[in-house]
């Protein structure tokens, strides 16, 4: 009689046991968070004196930073400064800036307010058009701003 209570009560828990864990919630996806400056100094970067700054932290073993270089390096103008900042030779500037994951984009004012960022891949259609209304609001017609299609 006493092994039939022990047997039956073990039973008993096992079944309590999988009972709680199938009402269990499954833990959520992480979301991974970049830091992002929000102010910069304009004379860390080349062309203080441009009113625009787009600056993209790279690195040299990161694929995506490739593309979003390559739509960037575009905007460069009398008013627009643009420059990559690769980790291994600009170190110093990612390590001032906190910055821990790349391709980050960053468009600052000529005071160094960062006014827009990306991190992680960006289209052209996207960036072109994040720095046409930072620098004329009201410039992306209705229906095309970021992420929408024109």
């Amino acid at each position: 009689m006493d092994r039939v209570v022990l047997i039956v009560g073990a039973v008993a828990i096992a079944a309590l046991v999988a009972y709680l864990a199938g009402r269990r919630r499954p833990d959520s996806p992480t979301t991974p968070r970049a830091h992002v400056p929000r102010q910069v100094d304009r004379n860390d970067f080349s062309r203080p004196e441009a009113p625009w700054l787009v600056a993209l932290f790279t690195a040299e073993t990161c694929s995506t930073c490739t593309g979003v270089w390559e739509r960037a390096q575009h905007l460069d103008s009398s008013q627009v400064a643009v420059q990559q900042l690769e980790v291994g030779r600009d170190a110093e500037i990612h390590t001032r800036y906190d910055i821990d994951a790349v391709p980050m984009l960053l468009i600052a004012d000529d005071e160094g307010v960062v006014r827009r960022w990306f991190v992680g891949p960006v289209n052209s259609t996207d960036l072109w058009a994040a720095v046409a209304e930072v620098r004329e609001p009201g410039s992306v017609p209705p229906g095309c701003a970021i992420g929408e299609s024109c």
